[in-house]
């Protein structure tokens, strides 16, 4: 209530100043909050992903306030499979993906509903990554070698996964005929692993902190790395056709968010000594700590998640001239669309270009 002597009504130009002064007050109020606005309803982003090391990006981005500070307020989902998460990006039930590439990414991309936008991780020799192992039982029975594939069966989630993928460019790189081997689709990580424990199937390829505690167990004997074999962008940050055209701005900030958090798990996580061993400083314990709150929210395990932290880019890039090299071995065995090209669907405006997963 404005305050008047003798009961009088205030003029125009005092009702004028006070409310100047009010939006002065407020204006200075506002300075004071984050981002230097009024407390505006951030936007709602939903990302889909796996609960494996190499969507660490993710998961620090959330931790440490990066979506926040761009003004998004994020909702990670937990998926079992990677082309689940394509498809959840495709039909717009959630906003970004980040998984490794496969078969149905390629068909759903090459149909114009989805764009690379920036790296996730890369198998590359040198630095952690797909392990390829085997059961007790095989191993027992001789399969010690990765040339010993032909005539044993290979668990994997589905046709077209990158676990058939990865098969594919080892059989490639070694001379020997995928047909021989026994393609057992299983549909979910969490099978893959049972039936290598059980013997059911003879081997599985999979990410290293699984790996580590399998082999760590006596469960399994590793034989080998993707990475020393066939190195590949093995996958990447994707979104909707639609968000990049329509919602552009909210892409850009929510990459800012991602590569910078790229930056913490790479400094941390994927740092070589002159002998090419993992190193780790004083800042590498909390990129941990946050890892295993998604990773092994049950149990923390410091160890698995050093052992799975496959090599991420540090500024989000990711090897466009590879991704075309796997949709023609993809296309080869009419796995995906033979009028695909990753022109359509690659988008490098986000993030600086010029990357490969080959070693130097």
């Amino acid at each position: 209530m404005l305050s008047t002597r003798s009961g009088a009504r205030p003029s125009r130009r005092s009702l004028l100043k006070t409310i100047g002064l009010c939006g002065a007050a407020l204006a200075a109020l506002a300075s004071g909050l984050p981002g230097g606005a009024v407390a505006a309803e951030k936007t709602k982003v939903t990302v889909a992903a796996l609960a494996f090391v190499s969507s660490s990006p993710l998961f620090i981005a959330k931790d440490r306030g990066y979506y926040e500070a761009e003004g998004l307020d994020v909702d990670i989902q937990i998926f079992r499979a990677a082309q689940p998460v394509a498809v959840a990006i495709a039909s717009g039930d959630a906003d970004f993906g980040v998984t490794a590439f496969t078969a149905g990414f390629y068909n759903l991309a090459g149909k114009g509903a989805l764009k690379v936008i920036a790296g996730q991780s890369a198998e590359i020799a040198g630095q952690d990554g797909s392990a390829i192992l085997v059961s007790n039982k095989a191993w027992d029975e001789g399969f010690r070698s990765v040339d010993d594939f032909p005539g044993h069966s290979l668990a994997m989630t589905q046709t077209g996964s990158s676990f058939h993928y990865m098969i594919g460019r080892i059989a490639e790189a070694r001379g020997f005929d995928l047909s021989k081997v026994d393609l057992k689709p299983l549909q979910a990580v969490p099978n893959m692993i049972a039936a290598l424990k059980s013997g059911q199937v003879d081997a599985m390829i999979i990410v290293p902190h699984i790996a580590k505690g399998l082999v760590d167990s006596g469960a399994a004997k590793m034989i080998g790395r993707v990475a020393d074999i066939a190195p590949y962008q093995l996958g990447g940050l994707f979104t909707s056709t639609r968000n990049v055209s329509e919602h552009r701005d909210m892409v850009e900030r929510f990459v800012r968010a991602y590569v910078k958090a790229a930056a913490d798990y790479n400094a941390t996580l994927n740092q070589n000594d002159a002998k090419g061993e993992r190193v780790y400083g004083p800042d590498t314990q909390p990129v941990v700590d946050i890892i295993n709150k998604y990773v092994y929210p049950e149990k923390p395990n410091d160890a698995g998640v050093k052992a799975g932290a496959m090599y991420i880019e540090p500024q989000g890039r990711f090897d466009a001239a590879d991704i075309a090299d796997q949709l023609r071995w993809y296309k080869q065995h009419d796995l995906v669309d033979a009028d695909v090209e990753a022109a359509s669907f690659v988008d490098t405006s986000f993030v600086p270009g010029g990357f490969s997963v080959q070693a130097k």
